[in-house]
């Protein structure tokens, strides 16, 4: 890590530490801590076990003795993670991908009971993933892995309550924001976050009523029917994903009707720019979605927006302004109040829930349900409480979110494949890619174990994707002839916005579709040709996803699916991955850059950025 040697500027830095290859045995806690931490485990454990007892499907009993034996954090804690690649059941993935190596997938696509086995069905989410480069025998490796990982402990202690982000000393308890009303009580920080949860969704619907129905008007007495968001980040990436996503849904379209929702991220000015031209003030209500109200980026275009607010309502009162065009999304109560936000217009969240898991939140929840109505808000958070059931509680060779972990470690970590390509075919899901981009590379992209001492392996994904059919005509050339680049691709069987043309045989969404089989068959394949530049070499790795329609409800499976496999990954490298401390250095640093724009002086920046500076400041 590198550290300023000064707070003046950031010209000379600390040298890097080198890579700790060990690390001293923690020192022996006092039976006082033991004993609290015991009890808040055993607490935890039995969150969990109450929360999915009153379903059909619970945690098995012998999971929870595990995860009550663990301690605190269950072996989260890590400290066997570093040994995680000398282990027996890392040797055999090991050999099993080689031996994988040296067999085509054109070949093992001829054996229709390995095709069977490697296809899994839950909550109306078909998985089929017979064009990876495993056979049974290599998924049966790859899930003693994840118990030698401890990976069904890690996810009762993240269902529990269990301060399992160790490096911040925080729950992992973004499962906590869909659980519905009558579940078992959830607890962190002393609380029922059940109750907490959905007081807070019943106080966002009365407020989103009032706001939609004209009841909670603007300055002026106007209606707002205009709302802008400001937020970067999970803050924003979520958000806006999922309103791209149900902006064609037929019910979703009709409760925007006359209504608009505009997302402000970039500090930018251009981005405040375009999102507020043509837009009127006086019918605009703005949402500021920042936990710590101190974000640089969030909090300028807050001032920005604000400043907007009242150039165009000179008239009325500053502070009737402010108290009727502005709502926020955060826990700093006292920052929001010197905003002049309204303390009943403040809508708070756990510190559990990091930035990129909290779409399920009030961060999503408030503007999206003041465009489409708090109905399909239901929904989606009933979509994602599904997928958290069926991680908790199926076999980890049955488990979704288990499965498409494993797979994406085993092609990372065991065949060399670093990135990973998201393919939706469904133009709705435009931003699902770059949200994933946030939930998986800021979640694992990591260099050192829980314990802080250094990966023998690389973990993390590089991550990047586009719809198709448009991604075909854009980067697929690389993945069928260029680099191996494992795709995953998401299809749903009917469409949001059905056109079959007169005369025509298939729907225009059964066009989209036949590309959506066709497409992995093709990397996975290939083709002869003595002509070297049509040959297509083949064995390249993709999964399928198939749902019914995108819906609300599929939403929140969908999300939810992607954040878990994020976890199991990190649970079997060993890494933490609900920090972020990645994204700090670079803020650090821009603060000093300020300070010597402030002063317009260079001085004691290295000699690179120093010219740099003097050729902007000119």
């Amino acid at each position: 890590s590198l550290a300023p040697r000064s707070l003046a500027n950031y010209g000379t830095l600390a040298p890097a530490r080198p890579a700790r290859l060990s690390v001293r045995a923690r020192p022996a806690s006092s039976s006082r801590t033991r004993n609290s931490a015991k009890s808040q485990h055993s607490a935890a454990t039995a969150n969990a076990y109450l929360y999915y007892n009153r379903s059909k499907d619970h945690i098995g009993m012998s999971s929870m003795l595990s995860s009550m034996a663990a301690g605190l954090c269950g072996p989260s804690s890590s400290r066997e993670a570093p040994g995680i690649a000398d282990s027996r059941e890392w040797k055999a993935v090991a050999a099993a991908a080689e031996a994988q190596k040296a067999k085509h997938l054109r070949d093992q696509l001829q054996d229709g009971a390995r095709n069977a086995a490697l296809a899994c069905e839950a909550e109306g989410v078909l998985l089929d993933f017979a064009r990876q480069k495993v056979d049974p025998s290599t998924v049966a490796a790859l899930v003693d892995l994840a118990k030698k990982a401890g990976v069904e402990e890690k996810r009762d202690a993240m269902f529990g309550g269990a301060v399992i982000n160790e490096t911040e000393k925080r729950s992992v308890f973004h499962a906590a924001l869909r659980a519905p009303k009558g579940s078992a009580p959830m607890m962190a920080n002393g609380e029922d976050q059940v109750a907490f949860v959905n007081g807070v969704l019943d106080k966002i619907e009365d407020f989103c009523g009032r706001v939609r129905g004209g009841k909670w008007k603007g300055a002026t007495g106007k209606r707002l029917t205009t709302v802008v968001a400001v937020g970067i980040g999970g803050s924003y990436l979520g958000p806006e994903f999922l309103y791209e996503a149900l902006r064609a849904d037929a019910s979703c379209a009709k409760a925007a009707a006359g209504r608009t929702l505009k997302f402000v991220a970039n500090v930018d000015p251009v981005d405040f720019a375009r999102q507020t031209a043509g837009v009127d003030p006086e019918t605009t209500l703005v949402v500021v979605v920042s936990k710590s109200f101190t974000t640089a980026e969030t909090i300028m275009n807050a001032k920005t927006v604000k400043d907007w607010l009242l150039a165009g309502m000179s008239k009325a009162k500053a502070a009737t302004v402010v108290r009727q065009h502005v709502a926020a999304v955060s826990t700093q109560m006292e920052l929001t109040k010197a905003f002049g936000i309204a303390p009943e217009n403040v809508f708070a969240f756990g510190d559990y829930v990091g930035g990129r898991f909290s779409v399920h939140s009030p961060v999503g929840v408030l503007p999206l349900a003041l465009q489409y109505g708090m109905a399909p808000l239901r929904e989606f958070l009933a979509g994602a409480h599904a997928m958290d059931k069926h991680f908790a509680t199926a076999p980890l060779e049955k488990n979704l979110p288990v499965l498409l972990g494993l797979l994406g470690l085993y092609n990372s970590t065991f065949l060399g494949y670093n990135c990973k390509a998201i393919l939706p075919y469904a133009q709705a899901l435009l931003r699902f890619a770059a949200h994933i981009q946030q939930v998986d590379m800021e979640s694992n992209g990591k260099r050192v174990a829980m314990d802080g001492s250094a990966l023998p392996f690389e973990a993390g994904e590089i991550v990047f994707g586009e719809p198709g059919t448009n991604g075909q005509h854009s980067f697929y050339q690389l993945m069928h002839q260029g680099r191996v680049v494992p795709a995953e691709f998401i299809g749903f069987k009917t469409s949001q916005a059905p056109v079959t043309l007169a005369g025509a045989a298939l729907s225009n969404h059964d066009e989209l579709m036949c590309n959506f089989f066709a497409q992995p068959d093709a990397l996975a394949l290939g083709k002869e040709s003595d002509d070297p530049h049509k040959f297509f070499p083949g064995d390249r790795p993709s999964l399928s996803l198939l749902f019914d329609a995108v819906t609300p409800r599929s939403m929140g499976l969908l999300l939810a699916l992607y954040e878990h496999r994020v976890a199991v990954q990190g649970w079997v490298w060993g890494i933490n991955s609900f920090d972020q401390w990645g994204v700090q250095l670079g803020k650090v640093l821009a603060k000093e850059v300020g300070k010597a724009l402030e002063a317009k002086s260079s001085e004691g920046f290295n000699s690179s950025t120093a010219a740099l500076l003097d050729a902007y400041m000119k």
